[in-house]
């Protein structure tokens, strides 16, 4: 594991789809999102993206936020 400290920062949707894309070639982005959040080291460099959406299948939103 690495002493890097992180800090989080903002990260725009095509940011977020294209770290998922490099890092993640196994996985395809997401479709949708509602927000995304990265972490970044000193330098600025993203390390982390975390991709905040809405349930892919319809019958699951029932609108409530989960627990």
């Amino acid at each position: 594991m690495s002493d890097i400290p992180l800090h989080l920062v903002p990260v725009r949707s095509r940011e977020a789809k294209d770290f998922v894309r490099t890092w993640h070639r196994h996985h395809p982005p997401p479709a949708g999102q509602i927000f995304a959040v990265g972490a970044a080291d000193e330098r600025g460099t993203l390390r982390a993206v975390a991709i905040v959406g809405r349930p892919v299948a319809r019958h699951l939103d029932d609108g409530a936020p989960s627990n």
